[in-house]
């Protein structure tokens, strides 16, 4: 076995058939860990590297898990039919799958090799030696990018914003990956049109990115909170309404200059 196939590394799920995160129908690997804490996170069970305890519908489970590369491909490998006929392949998300690099490579190297095309859901929040490492497999960079202002994004997700905007900045220039920018839209955090416009004039300023995504705020992680014994730090914050992501969607689509969806 080639020695890439052995590398180890720590994920929490594997969802398959997801028609989300990257093109056609796809199996998304959730890798353990995250650098950030941002406060509406929906996978508060992804953040700590360690294997914990969650209590899910009154039962715990265990959410952690060790593997290799080879046993991951063997289950993304199952759905090879549905790739090849919708364009689909492996995702890679989390937590932030660039606290485990090497994994991460050479999870998205084994999909390469074996004909399988690669997405990565990513903050780009590591150092750009640790992504050059990375984009020779990754065909999609879904990069997140949450904010402009340095001082709002440490309030907000625990790290300031500096590091990330440089990486995006390198990886449009690279010119090795296709990259899409996705910006979750947080009431009180950045879902004002002056906000969502200075993030759109940095993703024009970019240039060579595919699409830009608004992805709205839900509470759908909000038990998985009780189930870790955590506080929800949203409180009782609402999802933007339909009518505000359309307002928030015009702006982009007006200052982008590249196609703008809500979702995805």
């Amino acid at each position: 076995m080639e020695e890439y196939l052995k590398t180890k590394g720590r994920i929490f799920d594997i969802q398959r058939y997801s028609i989300h995160d990257g093109n056609g129908i796809r199996t998304i690997v959730f890798l353990k860990g995250c650098v950030l804490r941002c406060r509406w996170c929906c996978n508060p069970e992804s953040q700590h590297y360690e294997i914990e305890t969650m209590m899910v519908q009154g039962e715990p489970k265990v959410i952690g898990e060790d593997t290799t590369v080879a046993e991951v491909m063997k289950t993304v490998e199952k759905d090879r039919t549905y790739y090849r006929r919708t364009g689909g392949g492996l995702t890679l998300s989390g937590g932030e799958s660039l606290c485990q690099p090497k994994f991460a490579r050479d999870l998205l190297r084994a999909a390469k090799e074996s004909g399988i095309t690669t997405a990565m859901e990513s903050m780009g929040c590591a150092p750009y030696s640790t992504i050059e490492e990375i984009l020779p497999y990754l065909d999609q960079y879904l990069l997140d990018i949450k904010h402009m202002n340095p001082e709002k994004h440490k309030e907000f997700t625990g790290r300031s914003n500096e590091l990330m905007l440089e990486n995006a900045k390198k990886i449009a220039d690279s010119h090795m990956t296709e990259l899409s920018i996705r910006v979750p839209v947080i009431p009180g955090f950045n879902d004002t049109e002056i906000e969502i416009r200075d993030i759109t004039e940095y993703v024009r300023k970019l240039g060579n990115v595919r699409r830009m995504h608004l992805l709205p705020y839900h509470r759908l992680g909000q038990d998985k909170y009780d189930g870790l014994n955590r506080p929800y730090l949203m409180g009782d914050v609402k999802p933007p309404t339909n009518e505000k992501m359309e307002r928030l969607l015009k702006v982009a689509e007006e200052v982008s200059g590249v196609e703008c969806r809500i979702g995805g």
